[in-house]
């Protein structure tokens, strides 16, 4: 691990992230703007202000803390029922109703004569579906491309019937050492197949008992469905064919659709040489659908597993590799991703563009969460709004008028606080018990 490439790698996926957050609020912005409503502000980041410019009645600017951002538009709330647009009753009894008026007031305060159409609330239900969703599918697409750009422009390392290592002898897995690497060879354990039959690195497996072998695969579901049977193996060595033959033997091993689940099958004790293999837009697909699938298993799961990285953060037990972390945790991945000397460097370049590519995909789909101040509240409301009209039209009752999410705010409140801890405890615990590559 080089000092120079460790900060690279974090660069880049800081930079990643700034643009990732910057065309996310764009995809709200642009929508907003074509749509009429009166958008103040375009900012990248939080904290201090480090650059701005005023361009119409918009600031653009970027802020101290390039991992999150904002777009104004004006009127996200609508006045309370029975005050005059642009004006709010001034107190209100209640902390909970004072801090929903002081909320409106702010609303107001960018509010200017003539501005009385242009606001957020007053948009058809669809145009704030669009406006909402836009950010979100802006991240959604975001990460199909990055996924495109590493599976179809780069490759994905797939194993070949080409055979790297031959296993000398074999070496029980256990549920205990099922993730360790196997241990070295003593007297005691039994010669491996491959072995026995002379197989050696770089030779090519072309056929399995008479069956033709036209991916590791193949050879995989050969070896494992043959337990302790003969098997005669037909091998290309430098452009000449030769026949081998053995037994294979029946050994505990990771089963391949659960390698926490160990199963006995057939043995031989070869492993494959990788090779990049360019994908079809068929695997960005089904990437994007496996991924999606499990970030919403994670997001069901997440209350719990930021119960364990609180613990582990207090030492109370191993953190887990697998579980959430922060954009603190990510950047410091991203720089172990390319400070592996051993690992070629595009590997090591489209391994940052992956984990930014799961960072969009995670961040399109917590945004579609139905709650405030998420963008998915913002939609549920517009969408309620839209049932509620129509509802109305049906039964011939009069127009019930715009959904008022400003009541929604203490939910909201209490979603903002829940994240700002759970943003707390993560970067914590990257800090003082960081998940490692190593």
């Amino acid at each position: 691990m080089t000092a120079l490439t460790y900060t690279l790698g974090v660069l880049l996926f800081v930079v990643g992230v700034a643009v990732s957050v910057g065309l996310h609020e764009l995809g709200h912005m642009i929508p907003g703007k074509l749509f009429g409503v009166k958008v103040t502000q375009y900012f990248i980041g939080f904290g201090r202000t480090l650059w701005s410019r005023q361009r119409g009645e918009t600031e653009y600017g970027v802020k101290a803390v390039p991992l999150g951002g904002y777009v104004k538009l004006v009127g996200m709330l609508p006045p309370a029922r029975g005050d005059e647009s642009g004006k709010v009753r001034s107190s209100n009894t209640g902390v909970i109703s004072q801090m929903v008026s002081d909320a409106r007031r702010a609303e107001y305060e960018l509010v200017e004569p003539g501005d009385e159409h242009r606001l957020f609330y007053r948009l058809p239900w669809w145009k704030k579906v669009v406006v909402m969703a836009s950010g979100v599918a802006t991240n959604l697409v975001l990460a199909f491309l990055l996924f495109a750009v590493v599976f179809m422009g780069h490759g994905v390392r797939t194993p070949t019937t080409t055979i790297d290592s031959v296993s000398r002898c074999v070496v029980a897995v256990t549920s205990a050492n099922v993730d360790q690497p196997p241990r070295p060879c003593t007297a005691a354990d039994p010669v491996a197949p491959a072995t026995k039959a002379g197989l050696r690195p770089g030779d090519t497996i072309v056929a399995f008992n008479g069956q033709r072998i036209s991916g590791w695969q193949d050879l995989q579901r050969a070896i494992t469905s043959n337990a302790d049977g003969a098997a005669t193996i037909v091998v290309d060595r430098g452009g000449e064919r030769l026949t081998t033959r053995t037994n294979t033997t029946v050994s505990p091993r990771p089963d391949p659709e659960n390698p926490e689940k160990l199963t006995r099958t057939g043995f031989l004790g070869v492993t494959p040489t990788l090779a990049l293999e360019r994908q079809g837009p068929a695997f960005v697909v089904e990437t994007m659908a496996t991924g999606t699938w499990e970030t919403l298993k994670a997001l069901g799961a997440l209350p719990v597993k930021l119960y364990h990285v609180a613990r582990a953060a207090v030492g109370l037990e191993e953190r887990d590799v697998n579980g959430p972390m922060s954009v603190v945790g990510a950047g410091r991945v991203a720089g172990e991703l390319t400070s592996q000397a051993a690992v070629p460097a595009g590997d090591r370049f489209f391994s940052v563009l992956l984990l930014i590519a799961g960072l969009n995909l995670f961040l399109g789909l917590l945004n579609l969460v139905p709650l405030l101040p998420l963008d998915g509240g913002h939609i549920a409301g517009a969408l309620y709004e839209a049932a509620r009209r129509g509802v109305a039209r049906l039964l011939r009752r009069p127009d019930p008028g715009f959904v008022d999410v400003a009541k929604l705010l203490p939910v909201g409140y209490v979603m903002a606080g829940v994240i700002l801890v759970a943003s707390i405890v993560l970067v914590y615990a990257d800090i003082v018990a960081p998940i490692s590559l190593s």
